[in-house]
């Protein structure tokens, strides 16, 4: 099975408070949510849970993953922020992944999803990332691209252009993320845009996690 030899490890990141009258015990969806969060397809942690003697069902686990809601923790200052956007598809449809990342950390700051890439839309990525973190004093490395590098101007922000070096924390962490879900089939096929990006952000909890 995929990835197993990293299931192993703290779950206390995951956040159960939205169950209710749940039947699966606690320790049980912790497993099935960081199994499938951390790149098992929802059939094999299916399989995976059966081994330890709890049925449920994928439509059961994927609903685990969305109401624990989970985000990478606020109130980070980093000295650096890498930021940069990879295009992703859903149902054949093509999106634009943003995402800011600490690279002495490697941990994510913030991810979002947008239909395009344009210069508001990453004013508006960069806007819910001021209110999380304290960037102010932060130098953004971005690569060439033009919109990128006009949403920090407006919005006060100091940045460089680096092509290599840090900047390349957030290539690997979109490298990984491809790998771990074979491109997506596992996650982004018959779903919604709002159910991928909500996957997306739980993904980037559970990387801060493991590093």
């Amino acid at each position: 099975m995929p990835e197993i030899t990293r299931l192993s490890g703290s779950r206390e990141w995951i956040d159960l408070d939205f169950v209710e009258r749940e039947r699966t015990p606690e320790s049980a969806m912790a497993l099935g949510i960081q199994s499938h969060v951390a790149g098992l397809s929802l059939s094999n942690t299916v399989e995976l849970l059966e081994a330890l003697g709890v049925q449920r069902s994928r439509k059961a686990i994927h609903d685990w993953v969305q109401k624990a809601d989970l985000q990478p923790d606020s109130g980070k200052s980093p000295n650096q922020i890498a930021l940069d956007e990879t295009v992703i598809r859903i149902n054949d449809q093509q999106f634009w992944l943003y995402a800011a990342a600490d690279p002495q950390s490697n941990e994510l700051l913030h991810v979002r999803l947008f239909a395009t890439t344009t210069t508001t839309l990453t004013e508006i990525f960069l806007r819910e990332l001021q209110q999380k973190h304290d960037v102010e004093t932060a130098v953004f490395l971005v690569d060439g691209a033009q919109h990128l590098q006009t949403a920090l101007q407006r919005a006060g922000l100091r940045f460089q252009m680096c092509r290599h070096g840090n900047r390349n924390a957030v290539e690997r962490i979109f490298r990984e993320l491809k790998r771990r879900t074979s491109s997506f089939s596992n996650c982004f096929s018959h779903v919604k845009p709002e159910t991928a990006e909500n996957w997306l952000q739980s993904f980037a909890r559970w990387h801060n996690a493991t590093n």
